[in-house]
């Protein structure tokens, strides 16, 4: 009876601290409401897609509104004047101006226009520190149309023997070479040495900020005229100055006199200005002509444009500030797939879900906000007609790196940087370096890092990662054989692994793998391997698993029911593929899936679209070596799933 009594007193005590943080719960929600949070709250835009204004101007307004003119001059200096012996003669043309004001859309738009003219073409970035090998290789890539590709000494040719490929393969065509962003004088005379003047009429133009780099005939692109800037601003805007409404267009006029002019006739100032004003009220677009920067005449055309960036970053909301730091971590000029970014956003936890709304979905309405704000430049796949990469222009990742180091977000260390500087960032990323030594498992602000990136890296064999116990994201491409890749175990908070190699390599994955048990995404590209380890099926986690050319072994698939993208080999053998197409049904999840079919036969041809009929969040399909009819019987007459992309194809 004692022992009863002691246990209600306790319960009595228990259920007394209850209802103590009950009302104390109550008080908070009335404080709450009395104070309005939610009207003060940064909500996501709603929005999923990209704004049709900001579609049509990539479409038509960057390359017409004040083009036209300079287009004109830059193609008459390229042209042919009817004197046999010059227009014989290798002309170089350099096209000057500050950053923002459109070298590279102008010499983008000449180029398409062009190049059909030419027996041979390629259009190659450079960038403030090039790998000079790497903008031989893309030159000989574009040019010889994936000829040197997989050429098995091609990736370890070194500068000159690579200039000598080039003036080879040169020395019998006529060809036309875009150059864009040339920092230096010497980077431009390196790339010079590989063209040759085979006098058969071959073009080069030369986009570069610096005059002195500038060589050949030049040509000043001068900043767009005062109607030109205009039409620009009311085309993102309104999608032209008519759609305008009527009882706003004086005091839109007024105000957009003023910005226009603190733009100075920059198309990325002007367009990112526009971006930022776009849903916003009358009154708001007058805080910002009456703002202290704003009215600060004694700046000069730079620092404006900085500025304009600036206020274009400050007015994002948190979500939005923290996914547009995130793409600091990648090189300049550097394509960046917009689903590899999005799922390293959620590796991070930079994502927040909501009911009803997958993670993959609210990632890329983040995307596309950044597209709107004019802050990501978008990248559209011409076979499929939609935004699949995006690039980021040269002074916003300037202003975004910078940021980064401020705030201790980031930090990229390319090969102009001697060692690995001490740095509280949560994030780091190595560009074209040689890592021989560990200076990663010695450095003692390592060990706090969420994400770790490597660009064209070469790593020692005496690396390790094990004191990024942290490491949430880690991303490799183009960095060949990988010595710590069995101690990728050993990273327990692991949400995002991915390694891409644009030249295959024979590369395994370690059973060890099975260990990271938060693992979400697992992304391998170029790695030519036979199987994946049986511990994969242990990665319940899993939302995306693309590994291209390798397969998953029998009756591992149906743990993995969180999986939302798949893109893989059904099986090694006839066994094994046969499970793969019956648990894929139970992968209700799914919505992008791209398999290899082409040694299925038409009874587990059968099976594989009765499975796929299960799949009711499909959006995406895709079947590799499709050699029979399946679209008859493709799907049972119930299925009701909305298709955003449907392939079937006949080779890989």
């Amino acid at each position: 009876m004692t022992a009863k009594f002691s246990k209600f007193k306790e319960r009595h005590k228990i259920a007394r601290a209850i209802e103590g943080v009950k009302k104390h719960l109550q008080e908070v929600t009335e404080r709450r409401g009395r104070y309005t949070v939610e009207s003060f709250v940064v909500k996501p835009s709603p929005s999923l897609l990209i704004d049709p204004r900001l579609a049509a101007m990539y479409k038509e307004v960057s390359q017409l509104i004040g083009i036209d003119k300079s287009r004109e001059e830059l193609a008459s200096l390229l042209s042919f004047q009817g004197n046999e012996m010059s227009d014989k003669n290798l002309k170089i043309v350099s096209v000057v101006g500050v950053g923002g004001l459109g070298k590279t859309t102008l010499a983008r738009a000449l180029y398409e226009n062009l190049k059909a003219k030419f027996s041979c073409s390629a259009f190659v970035p450079v960038g403030r520190n090039p790998d000079l090998k790497k903008v031989f290789r893309d030159i000989l890539i574009e040019l010889g149309k994936g000829t040197y590709m997989h050429h098995p000494e091609f990736t370890i040719l070194d500068e000159k023997q690579l200039i000598n490929k080039l003036r080879e393969f040169l020395g019998r065509q006529r060809y036309f070479i875009v150059v864009d962003d040339v920092w230096d004088i010497k980077s431009r005379e390196m790339i010079n040495l590989a063209f040759v003047d085979n006098n058969i009429g071959s073009r080069i133009i030369i986009t570069t900020r610096n005059l002195e780099v500038a060589t050949g005939e030049v040509y000043k692109l001068q900043p767009l005229s005062d109607d030109d800037s205009k039409k620009l601003f009311y085309a993102r805007n309104f999608g032209g100055e008519d759609k305008c409404p009527d009882n706003q267009r004086q005091k839109v006029s007024e105000a957009a006199c003023k910005i226009l002019r603190k733009c100075g006739g920059i198309p990325l100032a002007i367009i990112t200005m526009a971006s930022l004003l776009v849903g916003k009220s009358m009154e708001e677009w007058l805080e910002v002509c009456n703002s202290t920067g704003f009215c600060d005449k004694d700046k000069e055309q730079l620092d404006d444009i900085t500025w304009i960036l600036s206020l274009s970053y400050y007015d994002l909301p948190s979500h939005l500030k923290t996914c547009l730091l995130y793409l600091s971590v990648f090189p300049e000029d550097h394509l960046i797939k917009k689903d590899d970014l999005i799922w390293m956003w959620i590796g991070e936890g930079f994502v927040n879900g909501k009911p009803g709304n997958g993670l993959f979905e609210i990632g890329e309405r983040y995307f596309n906000d950044l597209i709107n704000r004019s802050l990501i430049q978008p990248v559209v796949n011409k076979k499929r007609g939609i935004v699949d990469r995006c690039r980021v222009h040269d002074m916003i990742l300037d202003l975004i790196r910078s940021l980064s180091r401020e705030e201790n977000f980031a930090m990229a260390l390319d090969n102009s940087e001697d060692t690995l500087l001490r740095s509280n960032a949560r994030r780091l990323a190595l560009q074209n370096r040689a890592v021989k030594d560990t200076p990663l498992h010695n450095h003692p602000d390592t060990a706090r890092a969420r994400s770790f990136f490597a660009f064209m890296c070469s790593f020692g064999p005496r690396v390790q990662l094990r004191s990024l116990k942290l490491l949430r994201v880690l991303y490799l491409e183009d960095c060949g054989h990988i010595p710590f890749y069995e101690h990728v175990g050993d990273l327990l908070h692991l949400r995002y692994l991915g390694i891409r190699e644009h030249d295959e390599v024979n590369w395994e994955l370690p059973k060890e793998i099975g260990a990271v048990k938060f693992l979400q995404v697992l992304y391998l590209e170029g790695v030519r391997g036979l199987l994946l380890p049986s511990s994969v099926g242990m990665l319940t986690q899993l939302v995306c698993l693309r590994a291209r050319n390798m397969s998953l072994p029998g009756g591992k698939i149906m743990n993995l029911t969180s999986l939302q993208e798949l893109d893989i080999v059904p099986g090694d053998d006839d066994k094994s593929m046969g499970q793969f197409v019956k648990d894929l049904g139970n992968l209700r999840e799914l919505r992008v899936l791209r398999i290899d079919i082409s040694r299925m036969g038409r009874r587990m041809q059968s099976d594989l679209l009765k499975s796929l009929g299960n799949l009711d969040k499909m959006q995406f399909l895709q079947l590799v070596g499709c050699r029979h009819a399946l679209i008859p019987c493709a799907f049972p007459a119930s299925h009701t799933c909305s298709w955003r992309y449907l392939s079937w194809l006949t080779s890989v």
